[in-house]
């Protein structure tokens, strides 16, 4: 197995969904090992007692197959819903810069469909979309968390996105910014 990504990998993306977290994610993960496919990139979140990890896997066209035939198998024996999709390197994306949205609001039903569809309106494409809802500690107030990455095109000039996207801000009350993306690690 290769750490490299060779012009005839592909890749696969799975999506798998269970209620035993760390048992769906070591058999999920050592199959793919066990079928010479490399992890891409991977994410695991509960959600209640459900637990959804999604795996991008490369590897060549056999191995691929191989593993499509056993998740399926392991998926029915573990009682896992799963999907799978063949895809592929987005290798002719546009100049693009990475941003990063943070939003901090009252939780209102209707806040992330209103996001998302300011940025579609605007042709910026969301390429993360991270949320969480909790409890304010000292007003007891149902308050929302989300975290977008955008991808601005190049041509984008930045102080009209920052004043469209303030606007709308202050149309909806929202305590928001946008920023460069910058690496975690």
């Amino acid at each position: 197995m290769s750490t490299a990504n060779s012009q005839r990998d592909q890749f696969l993306v799975i999506n798998a969904m269970g209620s035993q977290t760390t048992s769906m994610v070591t058999t999920l993960t050592r199959l793919c090992l066990e079928q010479r496919c490399l992890i891409v990139s991977s994410r695991m979140s509960r959600h209640g007692t459900c637990t959804s990890l999604l795996l991008q896997v490369s590897g060549n066209w056999d191995a691929l197959a191989r593993l499509e035939t056993l998740m399926l198998t392991i998926a029915k024996r573990e009682h896992l819903t799963l999907s799978m999709n063949r895809s592929r390197s987005l290798e002719e994306r546009p100049q693009a810069l990475p941003y990063n949205v943070f939003v901090t609001a009252a939780q209102r039903p209707e806040l992330c469909a209103e996001l998302c569809t300011f940025f579609q309106q605007i042709e910026i494409e969301i390429e993360e979309l991270f949320s969480f809802t909790y409890m304010a500690q000292h007003t007891g107030t149902a308050m929302l968390n989300m975290t977008l990455t955008i991808a601005i095109p190049a041509k984008t000039q930045l102080s009209w996105l920052r004043e469209q996207f303030l606007d709308f801000c202050d149309e909806l009350n929202l305590d928001a910014v946008i920023e460069p993306w910058r690496p975690i690690h």
